[in-house]
């Protein structure tokens, strides 16, 4: 599989493409990253149409074990994000592999 794709990647194709300097699509990429963790800190689910949806579920508690001594350990509940990938975004990904 190829490297990873950067913010900086994102903000420079960005900058390219709409004839933008790359400082201000870096503060749009920002921009655009802090509204997606705003909403999910509020409202705990972000859709965005054709693409996925962000969601903060609530992991249980359980039990596990420490992986160098092998005793058992009580892991608390947690809050993850959770991203469910869009059809269309599927479908495109797929198509392309």
């Amino acid at each position: 599989m190829s490297q990873s794709t950067t913010k900086k990647d994102i903000a420079n194709a960005i900058a390219r493409d709409l004839g933008i300097t790359q400082a201000q699509s870096k503060q749009f990429v920002q921009k655009t990253l802090d509204a997606i963790t705003n909403v999910l800190r509020d409202k705990g689910r972000l859709e965005l149409r054709d693409f996925g949806v962000f969601e903060c579920k609530t992991r249980k508690a359980r039990k596990g074990r420490n992986p160098k001594t092998g005793d058992p350990v009580n892991v608390p509940e947690k809050l993850v994000v959770t991203f469910r990938a869009g059809k269309q975004m599927e479908r495109t990904v797929r198509r392309n592999k």
